[in-house]
């Protein structure tokens, strides 16, 4: 049974088709990257499968369960996170609070608690804590020596890796990556290669990514889906994406055809 299953999935804004018809899946342990021209549905298909939009035909099914309906903080509880295409973080809060609120969908405690300092609410806060500098940890020392900077102060790549990080201490099964590498260097986006596959090898999660860098794509993916005005055009390894003349027509242009 795949981990996330995408069934005959629609959506439509008006009289567009933003998600036309589209299956995949991503498999417990695999990396699936979601490629396609601007505009071709990928971040509406993020925004579907976390709770983000609703869809008018087909299923979402997480775990062996329909998620369709289900609001971001219910999908989030059940384990699947996400980043967003352009950095979303808390600039006024430091870099360990931004950890933190990965943490929130799972808190229990409420106002009550909080206020009169009971000793579960205090303990809690205190497992919060531990957990979010364990994912902070996972980038080695950039951002736990910062913890107590605020997030505003950040390079954009370790805005990028904080954004993870807090992902992570939702303590997820899948993780949705809205194009990790955007505005990176080279150097930053062999860095991101090798994230996401000690994603996958050390902390066993399914990621699922959006990427235009085709190096990134080749570098990280078990598989890839190619879209294209909302629908599904190819599905495979990456060596037969790149060599499908319908991806190479929609995405990568004719001069990569004329290359390879």
């Amino acid at each position: 049974m795949p981990l996330l299953e995408v069934r005959k999935l629609s959506k439509h804004f008006g009289g567009l088709a933003a998600v036309d018809d589209v299956d995949f899946h991503a498999d417990e342990g695999e990396v699936v990257s979601v490629i396609g021209p601007n505009g071709a549905g990928k971040t509406t298909l993020f925004n579907i499968v976390t709770g983000f939009y609703t869809h008018e035909e087909g299923e979402v099914r997480f775990d062996g369960h329909n998620i369709a309906g289900l609001k971001p903080n219910q999908i989030t509880r059940l384990g699947i996170a996400r980043t967003f295409q352009t950095v979303r973080l808390f600039p006024a809060m430091t870099v360990l609070e931004n950890a933190m609120v990965g943490q929130h969908s799972r808190s229990r405690a409420g106002l009550f608690g909080a206020v009169l300092r009971l000793r579960g609410t205090v303990a809690e806060e205190k497992q919060i804590e531990e957990r979010a500098r364990e994912a902070l940890g996972f980038f080695g020392n950039n951002l736990l020596s910062r913890a107590d900077d605020l997030a505003s102060g950040l390079a954009y790549a370790d805005r990028r890796r904080l954004e993870v990080a807090r992902a992570m201490a939702t303590q997820p099964k899948l993780l949705l990556l809205d194009e990790p590498t955007a505005g990176m260097n080279a150097r930053e986006k062999d860095e991101i290669i090798d994230l996401v596959s000690r994603l996958r090898d050390e902390r066993a999660y399914t990621v699922v990514l959006i990427e235009h860098d085709m190096p990134v794509v080749r570098g990280v993916s078990d598989r890839v889906v190619a879209l294209d005005f909302g629908r599904k055009i190819a599905e495979g390894t990456y060596e037969e994406i790149s060599r499908d003349e319908r991806v190479i027509e929609a995405y990568l242009g004719k001069e990569h055809e004329q290359t390879a």
